[in-house]
């Protein structure tokens, strides 16, 4: 514990915790402290992380899930139906999906991602078979054309001169396409809000997590391909959503 303390670790005798526990004798376990010192993130080094009271399979490189992001898969959950079509897109680890898949009754969930390793982790996560690989909406099976009711989306939000910033565990070991969203963070968002109406169904809703400052100009990105818009934010999670619902 000490060792994780001096190397910065706020929750130092949490993660101890949940490093002994994983461990399978002293010399993984000395492994696992190695790796946590040098910034590797803890969920990648258990393989696991925690989400909507879900134990989601984390692989190595591959975006970890923030707490912030539950509140997209609650107002996701509140905004969807028993049966309704979901799409996880952007997926990382497919840990949206996955809360949806439980929290909406019948729901049938498919998921994306451009990074080969998300999909592979993703395909732990949900069903593999609704887990594909590709380039946004370039991955998504044509029958789900104007058939998705609800559409998800965490995509890369980051500036990419401000990749430099962040905290070495993602800097370092997450997978830059899962970071970086160009020069303003919101290249993704644009072409996201831009193919949404080729795939949402009568009445379908988009969500995508933003930055809170970045959250009013993707609203408006949505207004302008004739979403009804709305942001949501919630303090406790510091997670900022914008919800654009397709009126017909």
């Amino acid at each position: 514990m000490d060792r994780l303390r001096a190397a910065g670790c706020v929750f130092a005798e949490d993660e101890a915790a949940l490093l002994l526990a994983a461990a399978s004798g002293p010399e993984e376990l000395e492994r696992m402290v190695a790796e946590r010192v040098t910034g590797r993130p803890l969920e990648q080094i258990v393989g696991w992380a925690e989400f909507c009271g879900l134990r989601v399979v984390v692989e190595p490189g591959v975006f970890v899930p923030r707490r912030r992001t539950e509140l997209l898969a609650r107002i996701a959950g509140d905004v969807a139906g028993p049966g309704s079509v979901v799409v996880d897109l952007c997926c990382g680890t497919g840990a949206l999906g996955a809360a949806l898949l439980v929290a909406v009754p019948g729901a049938e969930v498919y998921a994306a991602d451009v990074d080969p390793a998300a999909v592979h982790c993703a395909r732990r996560n949900l069903p593999p078979k609704r887990v594909f690989e590709g380039d946004l909406y370039d991955a998504l099976p044509v029958t789900l054309r104007r058939r998705v009711d609800v559409l998800v989306v965490n995509a890369p939000y980051v500036p990419s001169t401000a990749i430099a910033l962040m905290p070495p565990e993602a800097r370092d070991h997450e997978h830059r396409v899962a970071l970086d969203g160009g020069d303003d963070g919101l290249d993704v968002h644009r072409r996201v809000v831009a193919g949404a109406d080729d795939w949402l169904a009568p009445g379908g809703t988009l969500l995508i997590e933003a930055g809170r400052e970045q959250a009013p100009v993707t609203a408006g990105l949505m207004t302008d391909v004739g979403l009804v818009g709305r942001l949501e934010h919630d303090d406790d999670l510091d997670g900022t959503c914008v919800v654009g619902r397709r009126s017909h």
